[in-house]
């Protein structure tokens, strides 16, 4: 299995760059991340990446973009919940990139 080196400490991944344990994540994780894919992690981007872990302990499941972009409307507007808005932030695809320094699974479906 795949790892990234953080802090000293082996943190197993899998082959997409997800880690595999959740409780491996921390906001210094996600930075550390983040800047690996060349991404300074703004206040817009935690907004994102703090309703993702909000979203993710409620259903126990990482969103897929559709319902990221449909989510994202209905708690911060049509401003934030559109999908322009949200691959400026994250150019990879918001759903997958978001939810990898989120510290969650891969999102399901069409992402």
């Amino acid at each position: 299995m795949p790892y990234i080196e953080f802090k000293g400490k082996q943190i197993e991944i899998d082959e997409d760059g997800y880690i595999q344990n959740l409780d491996d994540w921390s906001p210094e994780l996600a930075e550390y991340m983040a800047q690996q894919d060349g991404i300074t992690l703004t206040e817009h981007h935690w907004e994102v990446i703090n309703f993702l872990r909000d979203y993710y302990q409620k259903y126990q499941i990482a969103p897929m973009i559709k319902i990221l972009v449909k989510e994202m409307a209905k708690m911060f507007g049509p401003d934030k919940g559109n999908t322009k808005y949200l691959y400026g932030l994250f150019p990879d695809g918001p759903a997958k990139q978001a939810c990898r320094y989120a510290g969650l699974p891969k999102p399901t479906g069409c992402v």
